[in-house]
């Protein structure tokens, strides 16, 4: 593949997960095929017409996609790519696009950064034809109160559990993998419960980054900390390393 659709190539440093505050360079795949109520970045739920890269000969230019793969390159080594300690795949959702995926991770992984795969979770066919490529899957674990796919029928909830299980057996075989869980305060205990068994059923030592929703859209509130601390002690029954951290850059006006 010698092109993607992408939505921006910028640089930032990394707001959430246990890589919090790390230098980080983004490039941000187009289209996504779930629907977060808390999404914070919807304008990626189709396919970009345009991608905006940041230029610091000129702040940022807009280019047309789907944007070449040598353009790509050139565009994050005039952000001084090896400074980086990651480049970001994000989206969207990448995984949409693994030819692309795996092209990008491999002309870039030898020149500095770690290869950090932000996804849904649950593309495991197209996981494993570019897990070898990646250096830290970050995958999301997507709870049916909060989370629907694009092509549901209104109202209608998917339980995700059994196929997060399926793709983190795969994401495994990266050198670090991690699981991110975004909760609201419509959470549920027995989504928490049902995470818990399941995520423990593979491996109880993977890292679980609880991450209480930022608000936004029709998200109003953020969990308060009875119930994180409460949700923290259900999983720890089951999990060895769970961790509470918040999405940082919102606060900080950053990208």
């Amino acid at each position: 593949m010698d092109s993607a659709n992408l939505v921006e190539i910028f640089s930032s440093f990394q707001g959430e997960g246990p890589h919090v505050g790390c230098s980080t360079l983004f490039v941000r795949f187009g289209a996504c095929d779930l629907r977060c109520r808390w999404c914070d970045s919807p304008h990626t739920w189709k396919p970009a017409a345009r991608c905006r890269i940041e230029d610091p000969a000129c702040g940022e230019r807009i280019v047309a996609n789907p944007v070449p793969l040598a353009d790509v390159v050139s565009a994050v080594e005039a952000l001084d790519l090896a400074r980086h300690r990651f480049v970001s795949l994000t989206g969207g959702e990448p995984l949409l696009q693994p030819d692309a995926v795996r092209a990008v991770a491999t002309v870039l992984r030898d020149r500095g950064p770690r290869i950090l795969l932000e996804t849904h979770g649950l593309a495991t066919d197209a996981l494993e034809r570019v897990v070898d490529a990646i250096d830290v899957v970050s995958m999301d674990w997507k709870l049916a109160s909060e989370v629907e796919r694009a092509d549901a029928p209104r109202g209608a909830r998917e339980e995700f559990h059994a196929a997060h299980t399926a793709f983190l057996r795969v994401a495994l075989r990266a050198p670090e993998t991690y699981v991110k869980v975004v909760v609201a305060p419509s959470t549920r205990d027995d989504e928490i419960d049902a995470l818990a068994e399941h995520l423990a059923a593979v491996d109880a030592r993977v890292p679980l980054i609880v991450q209480p929703v930022t608000p936004r859209g029709s998200v109003k509130a953020s969990p308060g900390a009875a119930q994180l601390l409460a949700w923290q002690v259900r999983l720890e029954r089951r999990l060895a390393d769970v961790r509470v951290i918040p999405q940082t850059h919102p606060g900080l006006g950053v990208r």
